[in-house]
């Protein structure tokens, strides 16, 4: 190891590639390197605990890596890049690592400021790192992070990943049509659990409880595991709300409701989708031995019930109709007006 001591700091809002290809240089060149993270409340677009998080994932295998984080006052990014709030950020850094830095690494866009010489030197040497090898920055992913989607390490995509829900009464196609959407994206998709449960059942009309609350809960743990490995947008088969509205159908004990209402409402309060669609029952009804004889003889009825759901809840949804083709290519204009992602890559 050429240095005892080195540093390397930034906002990392977001951390991206270039970031990790210092770190892993720094890092070899030093027998203890201190990663500082510098941070404001309500200044960034990333919370801090969130940006350690992501190193610290990233970097875990380098056990020569110490991430600290140093607040700063400054209220925007201007009034940071002032002399004032340089110095005062180096004092804070030194006081922090609390040993002699022998070594500061920074970037080539610093290069010729003297800015860390000034801050830093003779004590520390400076080392910079070219970042033309690596063409983003931090800004750029913050002014659109799909058009640098391949710059940001696979642990920090699922904060930007949008999840588009799809919902519907019985047999209204939803998941041919999540399915479709999640080859047409090249990504992945959740399917309802409900489907297997009731299978598991017999039918519908012998589900209990137990069923009702296994479905809230494992659906919510497969959106969770599937959203770490999406390409961008997650697409998923039905939610808490339907499920809920599945409850009020099939159970007939009031308090069996009512303990199945605060899961689905605990679960209703957390979610987040960026995107949902509802899905009109406007396709031909598929009885596959699962589903309602009586919801297949007033579909209308039924779907505006779940709507009505919906809406109780704040949720706002596009609806959908028609066939299969129209359905596909009405999802496809409403996730580009909406979300801005398209199938051109």
């Amino acid at each position: 190891m050429k240095y005892d001591v080195g540093m390397y700091g930034g906002s990392f809002d977001p951390l991206h590639i270039g970031h990790i290809h210092d770190i892993i240089r720094a890092s070899s060149m030093c027998k203890m390197l201190y990663i500082v993270i510098s941070w404001c409340e309500g200044r960034e677009s990333t919370i801090k605990e969130l940006r350690y998080r992501w190193i610290h994932n990233c970097c875990r295998h380098l056990s020569n890596i110490k991430i600290i984080m140093i607040e700063d006052e400054a209220i925007d990014k201007d009034t940071y890049d002032t002399n004032y709030y340089w110095e005062k950020g180096a004092e804070d850094i030194k006081r922090a690592i609390g040993r002699p830095i022998d070594v500061v690494f920074c970037g080539t866009d610093y290069y010729g400021t003297d800015r860390f010489e000034n801050l830093y030197s003779p004590d520390s040497d400076v080392v910079y790192f070219d970042r033309s090898e690596v063409p983003v920055s931090s800004t750029d992913i913050r002014k659109w992070v799909f058009d640098n989607w391949y710059y940001i390490p696979k642990v920090c995509r699922p904060y930007y990943t949008r999840k588009v829900l799809i919902v519907g009464g019985e047999s209204t196609g939803k998941s041919t049509l999540v399915h479709n959407l999640a080859l047409a994206y090249n990504t992945n998709y959740v399917e309802e659990v409900g489907r297997d449960i009731c299978e598991i059942a017999g039918n519908e009309e012998l589900m209990i409880m137990e069923d009702f609350n296994e479905i809230l809960l494992r659906h919510k743990v497969k959106e969770m595991d599937a959203i770490k490995d999406s390409n961008k947008i997650l697409f998923i088969d039905t939610d808490a709300i339907t499920t809920l509205f599945y409850t009020k159908f099939l159970l007939s004990k009031e308090e069996e409701i009512a303990k199945c209402g605060l899961l689905a409402d605990a679960i209703t309060n957390i979610n987040e989708f960026d995107l949902i669609l509802f899905l009109e029952p406007t396709v031909d009804f598929v009885q596959d031995g699962t589903r309602s004889e009586i919801i297949e003889s007033d579909r209308d009825k039924y779907s505006n019930q779940i709507k009505e759901l919906l809406e109780k809840y704040g949720s706002r949804y596009y609806c959908i109709s028609g066939n299969y083709l129209d359905r596909f290519n009405r999802a496809k204009k409403l996730i580009e007006e909406n979300l801005g992602l398209n199938t051109r890559w």
